[in-house]
């Protein structure tokens, strides 16, 4: 029971629940907010038209959203 004490405390787990949830959510609205404000369909033109630079840009802002979201989360 010690060892399984130290490894799982359901303080931590909740938290950690929490944390991944809200993350997700800020994620999916950074998402959302991205495809919102282009100009164009980001579906199209990344699928369909093969538009390199785009998947690019949008790569790079996923790594920086995920970036923030972490160091929020890390405090």
């Amino acid at each position: 029971m010690g060892v399984l004490a130290v490894v799982v405390n359901l303080n931590n787990l909740v938290a950690s629940l929490v944390y991944s949830l809200v993350g997700l959510a800020v994620f999916v609205a950074g998402l959302f907010v991205f495809r919102l404000i282009m100009p164009f369909d980001v579906h199209k033109e990344i699928e369909v038209d093969q538009n390199t630079s785009l998947g690019i840009v949008m790569g790079s802002f996923i790594i920086g959203l995920a970036i923030i979201v972490a160091a929020a989360i890390s405090g």
